[in-house]
């Protein structure tokens, strides 16, 4: 694992929290001649692969393309908006992919909670890696459906851009102002409904 430089954008937080949370952020400026190793995607993956999964379930599965490849490209196809005016510049696009219910019809309720749980712990990862990531949900679920065959039971939840950051001035205004402003999340006192 290497640990690189990256723009900074710490939080304003009101306790002081490891510098790999202190520092994670969701950029859309990515420098699109940078790549991301074998070693690094496979360490990303593997972060994913043991984060903690309810009964060990492990109900999530991952597409995943660098760019340059055809993967990447039926991924960018299918974003919608604004999503697909920067992730081309990302080194890699991956879906994130809950399994609600098995091919035999059994419920895992915790599906998404599985998945939101691997995809923490990749990005944590990739900071690591001096790489970001930033998870879309304005992505055609349908579109990903078609374009990789998945069966009904598999759901694409979110679609993650990873790469290395590049300066904002490379994104239209108002998203450059998006990029550089302050992170911002709600107090803890509205976020924690009952502490004792």
């Amino acid at each position: 694992m290497t640990t690189q430089t990256t723009l900074s954008r710490s939080t304003d937080s009101s306790q002081p929290l490891v510098p790999l949370l202190e520092e994670r952020w969701s950029p859309r400026s990515y420098d699109e001649t940078a790549t991301i190793s074998d070693d690094q995607l496979d360490a990303l993956l593997e972060a994913a692969r043991w984060a903690p999964s309810a009964a060990n379930t492990q109900p999530r599965r991952f597409i995943v393309g660098r760019r340059g490849t055809r993967t990447f490209d039926a991924i960018h196809a299918t974003l919608m908006g604004f999503n697909g005016a920067w992730a081309h510049r990302a080194g890699a696009l991956l879906v994130a992919i809950a399994e609600p219910v098995t091919a035999d019809g059994d419920e895992r309720r915790w599906a998404e909670y599985d998945l939101g749980q691997s995809i923490a712990a990749l990005a944590v990862q990739a900071h690591a890696e001096g790489l970001h990531l930033h998870q879309m949900g304005g992505f055609e679920v349908d579109a990903v459906r078609a374009a990789f065959d998945l069966p009904e039971h598999l759901v694409p939840v979110t679609v993650t851009a990873i790469g290395h950051v590049a300066d904002a001035a490379q994104l239209d205004e108002k998203a450059a102002e998006r990029e550089v402003a302050p992170r911002t999340r709600l107090p803890l006192d509205e976020v924690v409904l009952v502490k004792e």
